[in-house]
């Protein structure tokens, strides 16, 4: 029993010992609050129960943490431990100061709408400089920067051209005649400066000739190492011997060397007359002439249908079209461009 009458109970010295200190331990009237008062009443101190990285309150004895250990929005530093001296990130080695936003880039050249070139960009289809590139505000330099997308290069400068033409018969495949003869540029003065026309197509064969201001590209598709394939139509004299296809594929002996066919068919054969197709990738001067009128067949009339990936198609003698992007790519990727 207290000084006032009232007996101490169970619960009482409970209280006592659990819920509150003695004056001696208060060290004086003024109550001094505990630590778990504030969770128990539901406020939790953001200070108590938040510990953060270099945290001022950390001990003597804690093991300290080196700055340089956490990569930051700031401060984009590897760990020394994994990573050796200058080691750069990827995201760092294609940025440019000053440059195009990527999604851009590949919107203006007409790879996709710019939400769709951000989504292949999020899905590391893209490589710039052959290094993925996963940013969608990732700056670029279009005119110097080689980019892929899926494994395909992209033409983003802005000043390059690429044109097919349907060369008719008659037309003499350079930029300017002395005789006054037509020539491409009445086709093409209009167009970009310095056009280069890939390869030649003789006055009195008609068909598919690429023109271009990229001289990189022009050099390799006419370079016979790269073997880019050219598929010409030829109207001969028939009937056609069976063994003409393999004569040609086995080379023919012309007065400048041997001249092979990569393929041979025959497209028709009506009456005195036949269509036939041949595919070469080199391209010596009348070599399809002569290695048909070598072999005995006289050509009447001669096309060229295809270069590489890039077909005649409908294109009208005289006209010529931007090609697409497309076979923009495919023809860096015959050139391994």
């Amino acid at each position: 029993m207290d000084r006032s009458g009232r007996r101490e109970g169970p619960q009482g010295s409970s209280r006592a010992r659990y819920g509150r200190r003695d004056e001696g331990d208060r060290g004086g009237s003024g109550r001094t609050p505990r630590r778990d008062e504030g969770a128990r009443s539901g406020r939790v101190s953001k200070r108590d129960g938040v510990h953060t990285l270099g945290d001022s309150r950390r001990g003597a004895g804690d093991r300290a943490t080196p700055k340089d250990r956490f990569k930051t929005a700031r401060q984009p530093v590897r760990d020394r431990d994994f990573y050796p001296e200058g080691y750069t990130d990827e995201r760092d080695t294609t940025e440019v100061p000053g440059g195009v936003r990527l999604q851009k880039v590949l919107a203006q050249a007409g790879v996709a709408s710019r939400r769709a070139c951000e989504e292949m960009i999020g899905d590391g289809r893209v490589t710039v400089d052959g290094q993925v590139v996963r940013r969608f505000g990732a700056k670029v330099d279009p005119a110097k920067q080689v980019i892929h997308v899926d494994g395909r290069r992209i033409p983003t400068a802005p000043d390059l051209v690429y044109y097919a033409l349907n060369k008719p018969i008659g037309v003499v495949s350079t930029m300017e005649d002395p005789q006054g003869r037509p020539c491409l540029a009445d086709f093409v003065e209009e167009l970009a400066p310095r056009l280069f026309h890939v390869g030649r197509l003789d006055t009195e064969t008609e068909g598919l000739l690429l023109l271009t201001n990229d001289g990189e590209l022009a050099n390799r598709l006419t370079h016979p190492s790269y073997g880019v394939p050219k598929k010409y139509w030829a109207k001969v004299p028939g009937p056609i011997p069976r063994d003409l296809g393999r004569r040609l594929k086995q080379g023919i002996e012309l007065e400048d060397g041997i001249a092979k066919a990569d393929d041979f068919q025959i497209v028709q054969e009506h009456g005195q007359q036949a269509l036939v197709e041949v595919v070469l990738h080199e391209g010596r001067k009348h070599v399809v002439r002569r290695m048909l009128e070598e072999s005995g067949h006289r050509v009447i009339d001669l096309a060229r249908i295809e270069f590489g990936p890039v077909k005649l198609g409908r294109t009208k003698p005289g006209t010529l079209r931007a090609l697409t992007l497309r076979e923009v790519g495919e023809l860096y990727a015959a050139v391994k461009l």
